[in-house]
């Protein structure tokens, strides 16, 4: 089955100084090794791209384009890209007004219309409950799925 990556575990797996590193390393191996398919977003590696290149002062890692992009090959190395369709976006605009979704949120939306389009059932993530409202999306936490 496929599970698709929250942007917070894509940080917290490759950067290992993070204190989340361990579990979240643990339980994308655990998942890799049980043959599940770790899948992200374009929208994920934009967030991804965004927080690495952010400076320090504004909750960013201060890295380089040059030190992003390195991480994010490991990324796209390991895990399958799904793709993004008209479908994606016709499902998030019909789930901003199903569920009343407002301000930052609209991320986690698009990230849920995604999953539906492609049939995929959960996502491994550190924020279970932005996931919540989401019928047929099962959100798990790391200590959910092993234990570093």
């Amino acid at each position: 089955m496929q599970v698709l990556l929250d942007t917070n575990i894509l940080l917290r797996w490759v950067d290992t100084s993070d204190p989340d590193s361990a579990q979240v390393i643990a339980a994308v191996e655990h998942l890799l090794d049980s043959g599940e398919v770790l899948c992200y977003t374009s929208q994920n590696l934009g967030e991804f791209w965004n927080v690495l290149t952010r400076p320090v002062d504004r909750n960013g890692y201060g890295l380089s384009a040059t030190g992003a992009n390195r991480r994010a090959r490991i990324i796209e190395s390991r895990i399958q890209l799904i793709p993004d369709t008209p479908a994606v976006h016709i499902e998030w605009r019909n789930m901003l007004v199903a569920h009343n979704v407002c301000g930052s949120q609209v991320h986690d939306a698009r990230l849920a219309a995604a999953m539906r389009v492609n049939g995929i059932q959960r996502i491994l993530t550190l924020n279970t409950r932005d996931f919540a409202r989401f019928s047929g999306i099962q959100a798990l936490h790391p200590t959910q799925v092993a234990k570093p």
